[in-house]
């Protein structure tokens, strides 16, 4: 069997799934732990129980996404990922993992977390790392810091104070924002005739971001941005203003997974949305 295939099979069993490997392909079916009592009336075994599937649905998007975007950049040929809002740089190490081998600039403007960025990129020779914000106007932006991956420019609404209750103890830092758009040479020196790929994950300032890239959205071939159905910060634009914005620059959806959900309701709260620029192939 093909090591990828192996690789997916045990992805599928540790997140809960039963798989057979079969001479014509693999059977997926329900896993084997226990099922709901949906008679015994213990809410709390019900709801924890609700958020493991869903838990085990993110696990599953999130391998998903990476093959797909692999697979684009592959199709579309890039050889440069700018990956903005990279976090301590788990984004880039999925890309690896999943077989990119090409160049990739992250952009990390908290301090704590940029160390982290940093150390993590050490060792790869293709993966340039950055402390700033990127976004339309080149200034000085106050930071809402948080633990994990929540930190953003904007102010958390009240449902995203209420969703994530670590927004409550957030913390403030002064960072410097650039606009992409006056960067992108000095990224893409030394890259032979670039193909670049845009991915945003800034917390509600994707399109800041892309904002400031100008008329230079036309030199990538393609982008995956955060989408919001449900606004988690303030003035965070929403889905039908985010995906027309990209298209009317000439992207087109290759893909939407879901990022996160109400566990309550079942309702997504943001997509991810994989978009190509088809005239670049």
């Amino acid at each position: 069997m093909p090591s990828r295939r192996r690789k997916a099979l045990r992805l599928l069993r540790r997140i809960g799934l039963g798989v057979r490997d079969l001479p014509g392909g693999v059977l997926v079916h329900r896993g084997a732990g226990p099922r709901v009592d949906r008679t015994s009336g213990d809410l709390a075994v019900v709801a924890r129980r609700r958020l493991e599937r869903f838990d085990r649905e993110k696990h599953l998007v999130r391998y998903l996404v990476h093959q797909h975007v692999v697979t684009i950049l592959r199709l579309y040929r890039v050889n440069c990922v700018i990956d903005v809002g990279a976090n301590h740089g788990q984004y880039a190490r999925r890309l690896r993992r999943a077989g990119y081998r090409g160049h990739i600039v992250s952009f990390e403007p908290v301090a704590e977390t940029f160390a982290r960025l940093h150390a993590s990129a050490a060792r790869d020779p293709r993966w340039a790392v950055h402390r700033c914000a990127l976004g339309r106007e080149e200034s000085v932006v106050t930071m809402h810091v948080v633990p994990g991956t929540l930190s953003s420019v904007l102010r958390p609404t009240e449902f995203g104070y209420d969703r994530y209750q670590q927004l409550r103890r957030a913390t403030t830092e002064d960072v410097p924002v650039r606009r992409l758009d006056a960067m992108l040479d000095e990224l893409t020196a030394g890259i032979d005739e670039p193909r670049l790929f845009l991915k945003l994950d800034t917390q509600g300032f994707d399109l800041e971001v892309f904002g400031g890239l100008g008329d230079r959205a036309q030199e990538f071939c393609g982008l995956q941005s955060e989408v919001a159905v449900m606004q988690i910060y303030e003035g965070m634009p929403m889905m039908p203003e985010s995906i027309a914005t990209y298209e009317a620059a000439g992207f087109e959806i290759t893909a939407l997974y879901p990022v996160s959900r109400q566990s309550r309701t079942g309702r997504v709260v943001e997509f991810d949305c994989v978009m190509v620029r088809p005239d670049t192939l």
